[in-house]
């Protein structure tokens, strides 16, 4: 059956908040596998913490592209009312919680006060993802998205 009312306003709001917080994933993605290091520096990382981001084995990058850019695509796809937004946000929501499980296994090295926040965003990031795949869902049962 299709959704014969009008787009709802808050599909909006979460489609482009979505998209201008998976944006800056994708930035930070982009910048730390072609600047690296001098990103990393740049944003304020200690030298562990950059001899960690430089040990994360190869298939990590799995994950981590998996998570930003199912993210991003899944913001793209709500905006356009798509059903393919659950997919893409469940995508998303996998990859964020194996970088978390891999996060938990092998914990980054002491972090300054100053960069404290780092420790909890892998956790806000998997509810965020979590919370986009629900609303990508719902929005998909009430037949919002085609």
């Amino acid at each position: 059956m299709a959704y014969e009312g009008k787009t709802p306003w808050h599909i909006w709001v979460v489609g482009v908040v979505s998209l201008l917080w998976n944006a800056f994933g994708a930035y930070d993605f982009v910048m730390s596998t072609t600047q690296g290091e001098a990103y990393w520096r740049a944003s304020g990382m200690t030298q562990p913490m950059i001899d960690y981001y430089n040990a994360m084995p190869a298939w990590m990058y799995g994950p981590w592209v998996i998570g930003v850019w199912g993210a991003v695509i899944g913001s793209i796809l709500l905006l356009v009312r798509r059903k393919w937004a659950v997919q893409a946000f469940a995508l998303s929501l996998l990859g964020a919680a194996i970088s978390l499980i891999y996060g938990l296994v092998n914990p980054m090295p002491d972090l300054p006060p100053a960069m404290a926040a780092m420790s909890v965003m892998p956790w806000v990031i998997v509810v965020i993802a979590a919370l986009l795949l629900w609303y990508a869902w719902s929005m998909g049962k009430k037949g919002v998205l085609r």
